[in-house]
């Protein structure tokens, strides 16, 4: 089987997101055309909430192509529309309508095919999709998103198939529920933006956390972080994470991350802009909706009108209860190999893993010779960075460059971790 011009193909890309478009790109951009199958920004315009705006600023929020083409900025100015600067946050329906000019322009070919199924074929990979076609590729470049990884705790599951609970990624326009109670679990900025955004669609939320109190962040102090007084910067200098030697490190150090024990780089990974929510979010949540902090769902059943949780204090003991019509899981998102189902079971067990997510090479390679991550799915490996936008560079440069190096036979230079991570 063959691609559709008659040789094989060299590379299949699974996903059209950010990471999918960026990873295209960078290989189109070294002479190797892939193909690439997924809807175009689908994630974001099926699973996040009309009204939302981007927790990174906007001057970390373009997706990579080689020579600096195409970023957030650029589309505005074909819009006719000032670039903006990181006071104002992107709103997620401008971000979709700028993922889609990026496709246009650097991945034109997309195909906008469903893939069914991934195998093993011929010393690579045999890949069919939901019309029918199969074909033969050498590699693979699993790029999908969030999608698979919604996380609900197992305690929960029987409301969710009660249909009186569901993950946030279940809900692209939260005004379904005007008029009702609705319990958002999590304190993260899917939680608070989730709430803040029923509570001015006429919905009464109320938040239920583990964390002793909400956390928000702290705004840009000027549009562009260059403006800020020198001291400042030297204490704190700018990263796409945000201010900070510490988000700096985790932002240009993404190779050097790789190195770190197992349960070191687990503890960052959670703990890296753990629960908190932008800073503009703050006056749409305090004083606004009722807050069930420092709080653990001990059981939660249905009441015959809703969920009923029954809550226990984290510390200092005492109970509460909260009744609702509905209980919204802002629960995140848990890589795991096993539920990418369109690779075939041999495939999905021969991926070694760093507990659930795939354990991978300095070029995002699985133990699966040619089958490749990016985005959230390489974030256990390569740190916070993978779960945003701006991890779209280090991820397609990274890909790119092992593709070419396999397809040539070469070796890249060999360098130490330290310098590794700088790149």
């Amino acid at each position: 089987m063959s691609s559709k011009n008659g040789a094989r193909t060299p590379v299949t890309i699974v996903g059209a997101g950010p990471y999918g478009l960026s990873v295209a790109a960078h290989l189109r951009a070294r002479g190797i055309e892939p193909r690439v199958f997924g809807e175009p920004m689908e994630s974001w315009r099926e699973r996040m909430p009309l009204g939302m705006y981007l927790k990174s600023t906007p001057s970390a929020s373009s997706i990579a192509a080689p020579g600096g083409r195409c970023r957030l900025q650029h589309f505005r100015a074909a819009e006719g529309r000032p670039s903006g600067e990181d006071q104002h946050p992107v709103p997620v329906e401008e971000f979709i309508s700028y993922g889609l000019w990026f496709q246009e322009r650097c991945v034109p070919d997309l195909e906008r095919e469903r893939v069914e199924r991934i195998t093993r074929a011929g010393g690579g990979f045999r890949v069919t999709l939901a019309s029918g076609e199969s074909y033969d590729t050498d590699r693979v470049v699993m790029a999908t998103g969030l999608g698979p990884y919604a996380h609900v705790p197992d305690t929960l599951r029987p409301l969710v198939e009660a249909g009186t609970a569901s993950h946030t990624a279940d809900h692209p326009d939260l005004a379904v529920f005007a008029g009702r109670r609705v319990a958002v679990l999590g304190a993260g900025q899917s939680a608070l933006e989730s709430a803040a955004l029923l509570h001015e669609a006429g919905a009464e939320p109320v938040l239920v956390a583990r964390t002793d109190e909400l956390l928000f962040g702290d705004p840009p102090a000027t549009d562009d972080p260059a403006d800020r007084p020198l001291p400042v910067r030297l204490v704190k200098p700018a990263s796409p994470l945000g201010p900070g030697w510490s988000l700096l490190a985790f932002a240009k150090g993404a190779a050097a991350y790789r190195y770190l024990p197992d349960p070191t780089r687990d503890h960052f990974l959670r703990t890296v802009l753990g629960p908190s929510g932008a800073w503009w979010l703050r006056d749409r949540v305090d004083g606004r909706i009722p807050q069930f902090t420092g709080c653990e769902v001990d059981t939660a059943r249905g009441n015959g009108q809703g969920v009923r949780l029954d809550l226990r204090r984290t510390a200092g003991g005492g109970r509460q209860t909260v009744e609702a019509e509905h209980l919204l899981c802002a629960t995140g998102y848990r890589v795991d190999v096993d539920r990418l189902t369109l690779l075939d079971a041999d495939l999905r067990r021969s991926v070694q893993r760093n507990g659930t997510a795939p354990r991978l090479s300095a070029g995002l390679e699985s133990s699966v010779p040619g089958l490749y991550f990016a985005g959230l799915s390489a974030a256990a490996g390569f740190g916070p960075v993978l779960r945003f936008v701006c991890g779209t560079g280090f991820a397609a440069r990274r890909i790119s460059a092992a593709v070419a190096q396999a397809r040539t036979g070469s070796r890249p230079p060999a360098r130490t971790p330290i310098l590794s991570g700088l790149r």
